[in-house]
């Protein structure tokens, strides 16, 4: 399999030339909704944050937006659940969101396309719910935002589709980017080191379940067996955040 502006294809396919009429969609621009729409999401969540913070390129100290749906460990344990959605939505200044942004558009438009966006959705979103799990389970009363558990969950299932499928360079480089963020995740204290790890291990679980559905160990409704497995590691996730909050 080859990486390509439309996922991940055979060598033969790959090399094939698209013959385009007038009016054709260009490859690359629709081909990871998904990816796109979540960018979106995340940019006008940062766009109120900016508003609810009196201006600038980064929300203010005591951000209203940041303190009502960002993760919080005593809150979700009285009963404030949907933080442990809302808050991988936030960030907490441009560079925050611009890299994660920048990982999610460099990732998603080559494993949505490779997997297909209901999978892509469901994954990204058990690897959010995962990397709260981790961020409660670790630190439980701090405030924690972010897109990273997500992000990182991205980074271990591309890492894991690219081996599955034996595209080697792709999987070389993104281990090596994963090794360096993960060194980076250890080596600053203000980053959750179980969000990160949360999230990454639920993209690796996520992507194992793609993986055997490739190799005709679900049946045939692959994809709806699939996407259980992939609720249920979201399931897991929410189950276990609340508990331990």
């Amino acid at each position: 399999m080859t990486p390509t502006p439309v996922g991940m294809r055979c060598p033969e396919c790959a090399s094939q030339r698209t013959r385009v009429t007038r009016g054709a969609v260009a490859p690359g621009r629709y081909d990871a909704p998904a990816t796109y729409a979540l960018i979106a999401l995340n940019v006008a969540a940062y766009l109120v944050e900016i508003a609810g913070g009196g201006g600038g390129l980064s929300p203010g100290g005591g951000n209203s937006i940041l303190l009502d749906f960002g993760l919080f460990g005593p809150f979700v344990a009285e009963g404030e659940w949907y933080r442990l959605l809302t808050s991988g939505f936030l960030h907490a200044s441009l560079i925050h969101i611009g890299f994660n942004m920048f990982a999610l558009f460099f990732l998603g438009r080559i494993l949505e396309p490779g997997i297909g966006t209901p999978r892509f959705v469901a994954l990204y979103l058990a690897s959010l719910f995962a990397g709260s799990f981790g961020a409660i389970l670790l630190d439980p009363d701090s405030l924690t935002i972010g897109a990273s558990g997500a992000v990182f969950g991205i980074f271990g299932a591309t890492f894991v589709m690219a081996r599955e499928r034996g595209i080697e360079g792709l999987a070389s480089s993104i281990g090596i980017v994963l090794l360096l963020n993960l060194a980076i995740t250890f080596g600053n204290p203000e980053i959750s080191i179980g969000g990160h790890l949360g999230g990454l291990a639920a993209g690796v679980l996520c992507a194992l379940a793609i993986v055997a559905g490739e190799r005709g160990m679900l049946g045939r409704n692959r994809l709806a067996v699939e996407l259980a497995a992939i609720a249920a590691v979201a399931l897991v996730s929410i189950v276990g955040a609340i508990a331990v909050a």
